[in-house]
């Protein structure tokens, strides 16, 4: 039993660390302005590699300040890149859940930190070097439109 335990996470290991399996996996970081509320934004993210056909699962931070309010999400999205031509442009659309963690406070009273959930849809270009620009929808109690950009650094 221990060597059949041993084997599997020899090939498990080596399945994860190989550079074809760990090639497309990014880190991102990417900052820009919502409306509903008006504010401004940071973000980190983590995208797998290729889950089937163009799929990817993307995972990702972002921070919201201004208007007195302090906005924290939690974003879960299916990402779908699709190729613009033979060029390095790539089309990218997906969605998927979003946590929200609202914090409200003004010079006169604090209304503490609310947890409420929606969802969004993205939308927006990748370049194969890491560069994007991308408008996320929400719904839900979720900030109605995000206009941002970025970078994604390729893990190798």
């Amino acid at each position: 039993m221990l060597f059949r335990t041993a084997v599997f996470a020899a090939v498990l290991t080596a399945t994860l660390a190989s550079s074809e399996a760990r090639a497309q996996s990014a880190v991102g970081f990417t900052g820009g302005a919502s409306i509903d509320p008006e504010q401004g934004y940071v973000g980190v993210f983590y995208q797998t590699p290729d889950i089937g056909g163009r799929f990817r699962l993307r995972a990702g931070l972002d921070g919201g300040f201004g208007q007195d309010i302090r906005l924290g999400t939690v974003n879960i999205d299916f990402v779908y890149l699709l190729p613009l031509g033979p060029g390095p442009w790539k089309f990218l659309t997906g969605g998927g859940p979003t946590i929200v963690l609202l914090h409200s406070a003004d010079d006169t009273h604090d209304t503490g930190t609310e947890l409420t959930a929606g969802g969004s849809w993205l939308l927006g270009f990748a370049h194969d070097d890491g560069f994007f620009a991308e408008f996320r929808i929400g719904g839900g109690n979720v900030p109605s439109l995000k206009m941002g950009v970025g970078w994604a650094l390729k893990l190798h």
